[in-house]
């Protein structure tokens, strides 16, 4: 499988061992990163790749081939079955689960128990920065967009764009979100401000892009209470 982004080895951080709590459970084919804790109980299964200064929490389960990039937060409990890929700085929160399977089935249609030739594995996405809250469900196949949200108990059937704030069950987008994490405010048409940050943000055909700040300071494209609204897309 091809990584999209770069999960650092221990050798690349000297000096940061991770720290794996003596109940986890780790297989030997595994690989985990430098600065890496692993708490109570947690399963990192044959050939699952975390990256460095990651959290696994108690009880969390790594499938199989999992990958996770560096600084990702796996909370308690929550569940991420194979084949999912996680970019960099990835939070999932308590209790979620990633699937795995379209069309779930204990036994074949002559009744004898499936085994992993019986089912084609379907996996996760989730992009740089992305935040999935407590109990959320992400159904595959599905990518959850760089930067978004998906609030605590959501169930994500669809694909989620870049900053989406995603809600509900199914899941449906209700606003968008900023680096940060918190919910972005309207200043003008098609615009929108981080109460955190101040960074701006402009929205075109459902796509959410970040306004460089150069342009912001330049006054090329001011904040859009400065400007009429007729030329706030100049």
């Amino acid at each position: 499988m091809t990584i999209p982004f770069p999960v650092h080895e221990a050798s690349d951080r000297p000096g940061r061992p991770p720290h794996i709590a003596d109940s986890a459970d780790i297989d030997g084919l595994a690989r985990i990163g430098d600065g890496t804790q692993v708490w109570h109980l947690a399963q990192v299964r044959e050939h699952a790749q975390i990256g460095a200064g990651c959290i696994l929490g108690r009880g969390s389960y790594i499938g199989p081939g999992v990958v996770l990039g560096d600084n990702c937060k796996v909370q308690n409990f929550a569940q991420i079955y194979e084949p999912a890929v996680l970019e960099n700085g990835v939070f999932v929160g308590p209790a979620a689960v990633f699937t795995n399977d379209v069309f779930p089935r204990a036994i074949t249609v002559d009744g004898k128990r499936k085994n992993a030739d019986d089912w084609d594995a379907v996996g996760v996405t989730v992009r740089t920065g992305a935040s999935i809250g407590a109990r959320a469900v992400c159904i595959a196949p599905v990518t959850i967009g760089a930067w978004a949200l998906v609030a605590a108990g959501a169930v994500v059937t669809q694909d989620v764009p870049d900053h989406a704030l995603m809600v509900g069950v199914p899941a449906r987008r209700i606003g968008w979100v900023g680096r940060a994490g918190v919910p972005l405010e309207p200043i003008g048409d098609d615009l929108f401000r981080c109460p955190s940050t101040g960074e701006e943000y402009r929205e075109h055909n459902g796509v959410l892009t970040a306004i460089p700040s150069q342009a912001v300071r330049t006054g090329h494209l001011r904040s859009a209470h400065a400007l009429p609204p007729s030329r706030a897309d100049e």
